[in-house]
C-alpha cells in the first residue's frame, strides 16, 4: 500500500523518485537482516535467533509512531470522500506556497471521475479480448511482474550462502560478508535508479536493466 501512498501525496515531478524509496527501504531492511548474521555471529544459536527477531520491533513501533504523529491523510482519499477542505490542508502542506490549491483539488476531482469512468466502461471484455494498444500495455505489466519472479532473484538471494558454500566459500563469516555487499550493492543501485526515473525516464532504465540481468544470468549459468 506504501507505493499508492506515496503517489497520492507527493508531486507529480517528484512521484517516480519518491516511490522507489518503498523498494529502498525494503532493501534496507535485507541489509539489515544480512548484517544481524555478522552481529550475532559468536552469539549461541538458540539466543542468536531470538535477538534477530527482537530487533524486528524496534522498526515497526518507530513507523507505527510516524504514521499516527506525522504522517498525513491521503488529499486524494479525501477528495473521493467529499472532504475537500480538509485536502486542501495537506495539499498545503505538501506543495510550495505558490501553488494553486483550488486547481489541484480541482485536477484531482477530474482524475478521479475519469478513472471512475473507465472502470465503468471497461469490463472483463477488455482484459480478455484486448485491443491491440491495450494488449501491449498488459503485455508490459503483467510482464514485468511475471519477470522479476522467473529470474529468480530472490531464490539467489534467499540461498546465496548455501551458493556460496557450494562455491568453494567455507567460512561462515566471509559468507555472510559477501551477503552484506550485495546487499549494499543493490542498495546502491536501487538508490541511483530512483534519482534517474524522473530525469531519464522508465523505459531507458527497463532496457539497461534488462541487459544487466541478462549479462549477469549467463555469467552465474557459466
Amino acid at each position: 500500500i506504501d507505493p499508492i501512498y506515496i503517489s497520492e501525496v507527493s508531486p507529480a515531478e517528484h512521484r517516480g523518485r519518491l516511490v522507489t524509496w518503498s523498494e529502498i527501504a525494503t532493501n534496507v531492511g535485507i541489509v539489515f537482516g544480512f548484517s544481524s548474521g555478522l552481529i550475532f555471529y559468536d552469539v549461541d544459536a538458540n539466543v542468536a535467533w531470538r535477538l534477530m527477531f527482537s530487533m524486528g520491533i524496534i522498526l515497526p513501533s518507530l513507523l507505527i509512531f510516524f504514521v499516527i504523529k506525522v504522517m498525513p491523510e491521503s488529499p486524494r482519499w479525501l477528495i473521493s470522500k467529499g472532504r475537500d477542505e480538509e485536502a486542501k490542508v495537506v495539499l498545503q502542506t505538501i506543495y510550495p506556497a505558490s501553488s494553486d490549491i483550488d486547481l489541484l483539488v480541482k485536477d484531482i476531482k477530474n482524475a478521479i471521475k475519469r478513472e471512475m469512468a473507465a472502470e465503468n466502461a471497461v469490463g472483463w471484455d477488455m482484459i480478455l479480448f484486448p485491443t491491440p494498444s491495450y494488449r501491449r500495455m498488459l503485455l508490459v505489466g503483467v510482464g514485468s511482474a511475471i519477470a522479476q519472479q522467473l529470474v529468480g532473484i530472490d531464490a539467489i538471494q534467499y540461498f546465496l550462502d548455501y551458493i556460496l558454500a557450494e562455491a568453494g566459500v567455507e567460512e561462515g563469516r566471509g559468507r555472510i560478508g559477501i551477503l552484506v555487499g550485495l546487499g549494499v550493492l543493490k542498495l546502491v543501485v536501487i538508490v541511483f535508479a530512483g534519482r534517474a526515473f524522473d530525469k531519464n525516464g522508465r523505459r531507458p532504465l527497463m532496457f539497461l536493466s534488462l541487459f544487466g540481468l541478462t549479462v549477469a544470468v549467463f555469467i552465474l549459468a557459466a
